[in-house]
């Protein structure tokens, strides 16, 4: 089966005592700064290009929120550089201040198992970064693994999988725009009321407020389903990089398997399958209306009138990756637990779910909550329960309580040494374990790195080495002591 390089970039809320949206910014980049552990501070900007559109063009400008935007009148700050300081760990990812949320991006992974404990190990990360900046500006620091503010403003969890240039727009958009709308029934964080339209008393989804476009590059305002930014991160005429903006900020690593994993599965479909084909009259709307149904029935209307739901869609995807896909162990157990976790959803409600489920999880303890105090769903307070479900910080977080009391079970063993051995090193051969690798033992040679290279001082000269996504990099390179050996290495293998 073919394997799909994968990462996932996870901006994190910041609540600083005493300071307001206007320190946001600030905040941010002095939290990233703070970050107590090995890094480096050398990040290559030249092959970012987020204006570029996967159907061909280049967009003159993106799009800003007008409200952000009066934050920063009057204000003077540094190059772009400076207010993002970006810091490479010794695992391959990437922490930096993202438009005054700290965002953590995660090692590229193959397996899905490893993706879900490097998010994890990015909540450690910018737990320490924050709990170093608490202690240096003597302030309250709180950290949310969540995408709202509850005063209409989001932020991204976003993910990246990457394809063969081949696959064009159009194929890439059959294939993955029906999964992006209804995988949220099984991979949603949920969230108490809405910020947009009609009020609910709790949504499945906390970006389906803020989508309005099918498809375009922007990402910060006026979002689309569909991200067609075109930066591959790679060798432009050979690989794509898929940007998913639609997805939640995960605390259950089942839900984050599952967000993935799904995704995955609809671009093998594409690749290598018969992906179903489905045609939805309004996929902004019906992403929109499956966030609010509290009946858990998941009606969609179809292009000519007729209608399905969100689980007979899913399962389309299911059955025809079974029955056209020769798939490893890891997605056959991807298949089984959607398909188990849909069905009981379908027969039993949320509360079947709830165990292995962010907004059901997250559903289940409010809905105690407000049965103890003898409250409705438009009390003030529950926001703040909402918000307290996805603080970081084990000894006060909802999410952790509830994992202590056995009430969310996570299938993915977690322990402390799982996550710190993945903030040290990246433990599957891709491009992140030699990156990471030249990170922590050649730092003092490097002049720059990035996603696609790292670019060495060589004496007399600068050499750029390319780190081809598609390669497996051999273990031995964790055991040599000079850089022309670790390059000379990684070009033995082209």
């Amino acid at each position: 089966m073919r394997r799909i390089l994968a990462g996932l970039e996870t901006e994190y809320g910041l609540l600083v005592s005493g300071r307001g949206a206007a320190d946001q910014i600030d905040d941010a980049t002095t939290l990233i700064r703070s970050y107590p552990g090995e890094c480096l501070s050398v990040w290559d900007y030249r092959y970012e290009s987020p204006r570029s559109d996967l159907r061909g063009f280049k967009q003159s400008r993106l799009t800003f929120d007008p409200e952000d935007a009066k934050f920063d009148v009057g204000r003077s700050r540094g190059p772009d550089a400076e207010i993002r300081s970006d810091r490479i760990l010794p695992n391959g990812a990437r922490l930096y201040n993202d438009h005054g949320h700290p965002e953590y991006s995660t090692p590229e992974c193959l397996s899905l198992r490893e993706l879900a404990l490097a998010d994890k190990a990015g909540e450690l990360a910018v737990l320490r970064a924050a709990t170093a900046y608490s202690q240096q500006q003597n302030l309250d620091v709180r950290v949310y693994k969540n995408n709202t503010d509850f005063h209409g403003a989001s932020y991204g969890t976003h993910e990246n999988y990457l394809v063969p240039r081949t696959m064009g727009f159009e194929a890439l958009y059959a294939a993955i725009a029906p999964m992006l709308v209804v995988r949220q029934i099984l991979t949603g964080a949920g969230k108490v009321g809405a910020e947009t339209g009609a009020k609910c008393p709790f949504q499945i989804s906390q970006r389906a407020d803020f989508f309005s476009e099918l498809a375009t590059v922007d990402t910060l305002f006026r979002r689309p389903l569909f991200n067609t930014r075109d930066e591959p991160h790679a060798d432009p005429l050979k690989w794509t990089r898929l940007h998913v903006i639609a997805g939640d900020a995960n605390m259950i690593t089942t839900s984050t398997v599952l967000k993935v994993g799904l995704v995955k599965l609809a671009l093998l479909l594409a690749l290598d399958g018969e992906p179903p084909r489905w045609k939805l009259k309004d996929p902004i709307r019906t992403f929109q209306e499956i966030s609010r149904d509290q009946a858990f029935e998941f009606k969609i209307e179809l292009e000519g009138r007729s209608w399905t739901t969100a689980y007979e869609i899913l399962d389309s995807y299911l059955s025809a990756a079974r029955a056209t896909l020769g798939l490893d162990p890891e997605m056959e157990q991807l298949v089984d637990r959607c398909r188990g976790l849909s069905e009981e959803l379908r027969l039993g409600g949320p509360g079947e779910i709830k165990d292995q489920v962010d907004w059901a999880a997250k559903r289940s303890m409010i809905e105690s909550f407000l049965e103890e105090e003898s409250l409705a769903w438009d009390d003030p307070s529950l926001p703040s329960y909402d918000l307290e479900y996805s603080n970081i910080d084990p000894s006060e977080g909802l999410y952790h309580a509830l994992v202590e009391i056995g009430s969310v079970r996570e299938r993915t063993a977690i322990t402390a040494s799982d996550l710190e051995s993945r903030l040290h090193r990246h433990l599957e051969p891709t491009r992140a374990f030699a990156r990471g690798i030249a990170v922590s033992k050649f730092s003092d040679r490097i002049q720059t790195a990035c996603w696609r290279s790292v670019t060495f001082d060589a004496g007399d000269e600068v050499l750029e080495l390319e780190l081809p996504p598609d390669r497996e990099y051999p273990p031995h390179l964790e055991d040599l002591t000079d850089v022309e050996s670790f390059v000379a290495a990684i070009g033995e293998q082209s």
